[in-house]
């Protein structure tokens, strides 16, 4: 209840227009968050999923979890990733998702603000995996809209899956325009099925 309060507070004096289409009624998938190119960006999308009223689950650089902000980041859902060594975090998304948790997991797989030539494919491993669908959060600037787009089940063909994404972001520019990039995973051209 107090998160919907302060997400209609944001919401009643924010520069930004809230979208969102329906999400899938079982309360568990992937969130993309993108373009990510800024610190308002987790902004946004707290204020996204507290109006909407879903569970959140976040990925963060290990640093921000240590003290004095650690406990803040868990409680707002935070999850930290050792990027040195990323091995095992899909595994355990997935095993907490065969375990019965459910919750939507924010992803940004630019994985960086700054400017990055290709996407990390960890969303997609993990949608395969957990067999979750994938729902394509926004942000965009030139129309100062934010929100939640459509909702896809991968396929498994990387290049195919990609091309919806790209086709649903192609325009939309983050908060500071010139760190976006093109949606684009290593792995396209290979199949992941």
């Amino acid at each position: 209840m107090i998160r919907r309060t302060l997400a209609r507070a944001y919401w009643a004096v924010s520069r930004w227009n809230y979208r969102a289409e329906p999400l899938p009624d079982d309360g568990a998938g992937i969130l993309i968050g993108a373009p990510h190119t800024s610190n308002w960006d987790f902004v946004l999308m707290l204020a996204i999923s507290w109006r909407a009223g879903f569970s959140t689950k976040f990925l963060g650089k290990k640093s921000l979890f240590k003290k004095p902000f650690g406990p803040l980041m868990r409680a707002l859902g935070g999850i930290p990733v050792d990027r040195s060594n990323p091995a095992g975090l899909v595994d355990e998304i997935v095993a907490r998702v065969r375990a019965g948790e459910r919750f939507y997991l924010v992803i940004t797989p630019e994985g960086t603000r700054g400017l990055s030539p290709y996407w990390k494919s960890g969303f997609y491993r993990i949608a395969r995996e957990a067999e979750l669908p994938v729902t394509l959060g926004y942000v965009d600037r030139r129309t100062m809209t934010t929100g939640l787009g459509p909702t896809l089940r991968l396929t498994g063909d990387v290049s195919a899956d990609m091309d919806k994404i790209r086709a649903f972001y192609a325009g939309k520019t983050g908060v500071v325009p010139e760190r976006g990039a093109e949606p684009r995973l290593h792995e396209e051209g290979r199949s992941t099925s």
